[in-house]
């Protein structure tokens, strides 16, 4: 049986394993699909493979230091008593080993109705491989829930906050710490780590407001991380560091994520950026890393994408770009030989 496509989940959604394969995840009705690479750069991809997961509303995909690949989700199920929401969260060890049973982390709110207004998922994994979970409450708060020691998961924490937007975007540094931000009606919100396995502190707001759903994260430095989002009053996309102003990038951005990648192109060390246009289709910018000020070189490769689209460096140190098109189907392009980074013409469908 045959499932048709219905969207890309959020996060990062092409990965590359211990085996330098590549694998490409996809929403479908009634679970996941996952396609993967038959051999470490190679043009031939296996499946899609199907994961059942019912009354999955939305879906995340993470990837810790270790390779492996963790699905963290929402899901509403109806029982005697009408809709409910709890989360739940599965494992991929190994590239196209089968995915673990999907566990649930249950639901913050106690009270069923409270519960149905829950948001979407994000998580992070850090150095020690402990994942954290992340979603925004009935209040317009954040909460958390981390993994312990031995796989037994802590209680979930009320990190406080209020007015952010659904989409929140974790990260973890080099150095093992994790940081959050999210827009909201004040501004960014950020919280960080202070140490490995310490509280996560929200920090003051930044009087800098971005559009929701926009934003992303990228280590460019030791423990450093920039943030990309879509400018709020300008509708410019920029990039943020601690301690200094806000970029303007250019480029023409739509609806959706920025993008992120950190690679050497010409022996420089460059970040990439890939976010859907304003026409609909796949922009590619690049840029020295934390040299955003000396401009990004803006391409429009005119292939459709719908949602965000994916980076990532494949088995031979090539930039790889997945995005889903109009009709559903997912396609895929690797960076030619040559300067600088060149996509081919004709992009290879799945």
């Amino acid at each position: 049986m045959s499932h048709a496509v219905s969207g890309v989940p959020r996060g990062r959604w092409m990965t590359l394993g211990k085996d330098a394969r590549l694998t490409v995840y996809a929403r479908a009705d009634g679970g996941l699909l996952r396609w993967t690479q038959h051999s470490p750069g190679g043009d031939r991809w296996d499946g899609p493979d199907f994961v059942p997961v019912a009354g999955l509303t939305d879906l995340a995909v993470v990837q810790g230091a270790d390779a492996y690949v963790h699905f963290l989700g929402r899901r509403e199920r109806v029982g005697a008593e009408g809709p409910a929401v709890d989360f739940v969260h599965a494992v991929q060890y190994q590239t196209g080993r089968p995915v673990t049973a999907w566990r649930s982390l249950g639901n913050f709110h106690r009270d069923r109705e409270k519960g149905l207004e829950v948001g979407a998922p994000a998580g992070a994994v850090d150095a020690q491989g402990t994942v954290f979970v992340f979603a925004r409450n009935a209040g317009g708060g954040l909460q958390m829930r981390r993994e312990g020691k031995g796989g037994k998961w802590g209680a979930w924490q009320d990190l406080k906050g209020g007015g952010i937007s659904p989409e929140i975007v974790p990260s973890v540094t080099s150095g093992g710490l994790v940081e959050v931000f999210a827009t909201s009606d004040r501004g960014v919100l950020q919280w960080r780590q202070d140490a490995p396995d310490g509280p996560l502190r929200m920090a003051p707001p930044l009087q800098f407001y971005a559009l929701a759903g926009t934003a992303t994260a990228l280590e460019t430095g030791p423990g450093r991380l920039t943030y990309y989002w879509t400018d709020a009053a300008t509708t410019g996309m920029v990039a943020f560091r601690a301690g200094a102003w806000p970029v303007l990038l250019g480029g023409y951005p739509g609806e959706g994520a920025v993008v992120a990648l950190r690679t050497a192109l010409d022996g420089y060390d460059c970040t990439v950026l890939a976010q859907r246009g304003t026409d609909g289709t796949l922009l590619i910018g690049v840029c020295g890393t934390e040299g955003e000020q000396d401009g990004v070189w803006w391409s429009d490769t005119t292939q459709e994408c719908v949602g965000e689209p994916a980076l990532a460096v494949d088995g031979h140190g090539r930039v790889v770009v997945a995005v889903r098109g109009r009709d559903g189907a997912l396609a895929v392009a690797r960076q030619e030989s040559g300067p600088g980074l060149t996509l081919p013409e004709r992009w290879q469908r799945l």
